[in-house]
């Protein structure tokens, strides 16, 4: 019960929400979050790590970059059925249509990105 409960508080914010439809298109590392959604460093890592946290997210270290990505196989069973919950539910929606817009325009940006990002 914890768990689901966790899971829950974890969708119940926009911004979550919005990162959930970027990595249903593909993994990000903090930086490609900030610009695609324009939000802060802090935000977005926070933001991160309350999905991280849930069960949502997988962390996979790459060099120097951090890159998550929604987590397929270590998942409960009904995390998969929420996640595909938001993906239908967002489906249509201007903003995180304007998100994925700008994910394809995203950028790693480099050594000030990694000190940020990871």
């Amino acid at each position: 019960m914890r768990d689901l409960v966790k899971a829950m508080k974890a969708l119940s914010d926009e911004t979550r929400l919005r990162i959930l439809n970027l990595l249903l298109k593909r993994e990000c590392c903090v930086c490609e979050v900030m610009q695609a959604l324009d939000i802060s460093q802090t935000r977005a890592s926070r933001n991160l790590s309350v999905l991280y946290d849930a069960g949502f997210l997988k962390l996979r270290k790459d060099g120097l970059w951090s890159l998550y990505s929604i987590d397929r196989e270590e998942t409960k069973p009904y995390y998969t059925d929420l996640v595909e919950a938001v993906r239908k539910g967002l489906k249509g929606n201007e903003l995180v249509a304007r998100d994925r817009e700008r994910l394809k325009k995203a950028k790693r940006v480099g050594l000030g990105c990694v000190q940020k990002c990871t």
